[in-house]
């Protein structure tokens, strides 16, 4: 009489072997659409899918993408060899997403890196490392020059050593725009690298002149230097913030623009057409209907100076690098048409010296941490911060409120006091690396439109355009991080052996 009641147990626990099985396969995958596609434009896996077979080619856009300073993340290990797996696999849809995961996962040395140290073969720290409690914040360890600066900053031909005022009433003696050191032939219809901005090119001597003189006016600050001025009719300035006000007074135009763009991973092109390469990152963030994550391109920020007058007409750009450097740079090549672009900010007047005041500050800030921290791995690059860091510190400084991700500063680095306005700034935004869920804010505000349709990657306008709706009705939802996935998993692999074990057991009982 016993025999039914154990068959119901049995027949009850496959069926929850079953569901649990079916639970860790997950669901079907889905499928990224490849198409419509821009004009002139090809995936990167429609490139690769030419080209992975060529003898040496992918191990060379590996190298490529690793030996130089453009992209919005350092190619670490375990990005190369995703990235090589997926070519090699031919895994063409995770291409088309790569590499699709939390910031925790594609960085997860942000939290270590600032407290690492390198060691000489004696065991011992460097003389020029971090020396912690037994040297105060404040002393640089030997002399500050041109040649210990240069890896973090460049001056031009300006240096630490002598002091001068730089006439900028004569024109700029620097070479125009050449592709040289910018464009590179890969071979099999391949380059790298992207040629001239129309508008911006032409301006590249008076834009790199700037650039050169505003970098060097942030140094002034720095301890035992020489001072460097620059002049514009009759007025004169020894800050970034000062050359803008001198700028201004001699009849020049400036406006300073909150720039985003989505980041350009690999500046491919490919047989004349340009390579769709973004970079994805989870944001954790649940598309309505459907059992996935919204996955968002990696976005590019930096503050841009457009100026012009009668006697400078420039225009420079602001952010801190994957190269290490955070400088003013020139901004005159033609950026891949899916990049896009917005201005999420302008600003003129009193407020854009006062966003130029604040870089400045950002500037000397980094080159304090740089002397004092110059083993810190990729240069301080996610430790010290991303591009977004900075921008994202003056936005809520100027507006109140920060809308960009991610994040990943580890504030206690930031401890000089006489970068007291810098710490704080740093201190006040969000940081993606300590595990929390973005905003949904912040994910649509890093944008470079704000009109989803004007974005040509592929099913992505309609991923943001579901999400969206559902942030503006309430209804959003979070995903479960790849942990708690698998907490879950193994919460019901252990319910359903115990369930196994108490079936087992009670009919071992009746049995016997």
């Amino acid at each position: 009489m016993r025999m039914p009641e154990i068959s119901w147990r049995v027949c009850g626990l496959s069926a929850v072997v079953s569901f649990a099985l079916i639970g860790c396969m997950g669901d079907k995958p889905y499928v990224v659409p490849e198409q419509p596609m821009p004009p002139n434009t090809i995936l990167l896996a429609g490139m690769m899918r030419e080209l992975s077979a060529t003898p040496g080619f992918t191990d060379a856009l590996l190298a490529k993408l690793n030996g130089g300073k453009e992209g919005p993340a350092l190619m670490s290990p375990a990005l190369m060899k995703r990235l090589r797996d997926l070519i090699l696999g031919s895994d063409w849809q995770g291409l088309d997403r790569f590499p699709g995961w939390t910031l925790q996962g594609i960085n997860p040395t942000v939290k270590v890196a600032g407290r690492f140290v390198v060691k000489n073969a004696e065991g011992k720290a460097p003389a020029n490392a971090d020396a912690g409690a037994s040297q105060s914040v404040t002393a640089e360890i030997g002399a500050i020059t041109s040649e210990r600066v240069k890896p973090y900053i460049d001056l031009g031909p300006y240096t630490l050593e002598n002091a001068e005022i730089v006439d900028l009433d004569k024109p700029s003696t620097l070479p125009g725009f050449v592709t040289e050191g910018l464009v590179s032939e890969m071979g099999a219809g391949v380059t790298r690298g992207d040629g001239p901005n129309p508008t911006l090119a032409p301006l590249h001597a008076e834009s790199q002149r700037l650039a050169d003189v505003m970098n060097r006016l942030s140094l002034n600050g720095l301890n035992g230097i020489s001072q460097v001025s620059a002049k514009v009719g009759d007025q004169t300035g020894a800050t970034p913030e000062e050359l803008i006000v001198a700028l201004t007074a001699t009849g020049h135009t400036v406006v300073v623009a909150d720039a985003r763009y989505f980041a350009n991973f690999g500046h491919f092109h490919y047989k004349g057409q340009e390579v769709m390469m973004p970079f994805f990152i989870d944001s954790q963030i649940a598309i309505p209907g459907e059992k996935r994550s919204l996955l968002v391109p990696v976005s590019h920020a930096e503050y841009e100076w457009e100026i012009r007058g009668p006697k400078v007409n420039a225009t420079v750009s602001w952010y801190f690098g994957i190269d290490g450097k955070s400088e003013f740079r020139t901004m005159d090549t033609q950026d891949q048409a899916w990049v896009l672009g917005r201005h999420a900010h302008e600003y003129r007047g009193k407020d854009a010296v006062e966003v130029t005041r604040l870089v400045g500050r950002m500037i000397l800030a980094f080159m304090h941490q740089h002397l004092r921290r110059p083993d810190l791995p990729f240069g301080g690059y996610y430790p010290l911060g991303v591009c977004q860091d900075g921008v994202a510190a003056i936005e809520k400084k100027m507006t109140g409120s920060d809308t960009l991700f991610p994040n990943t500063v580890d504030a206690s680095l930031f401890d000089d006091p006489r970068d007291a306005e810098v710490n704080a700034m740093l201190s006040a935004i969000p940081k993606d690396h300590e595990g929390g869920l973005p905003d949904p804010e912040r994910i649509f505000g890093s944008l470079p439109t704000d009109n989803f349709s004007a974005i040509t990657i592929p099913g992505l306008a309609q991923d943001l355009t579901s999400v969206n709706a559902a942030w503006k009705d309430g209804s959003l939802e979070r995903t479960p991080t790849w942990m708690k996935k698998m907490m879950l998993r193994v919460i019901g692999v252990a319910a359903v052996g115990l369930l196994a074990w108490l079936v087992i057991r009670r009919r071992r009982r009746y049995t016997y």
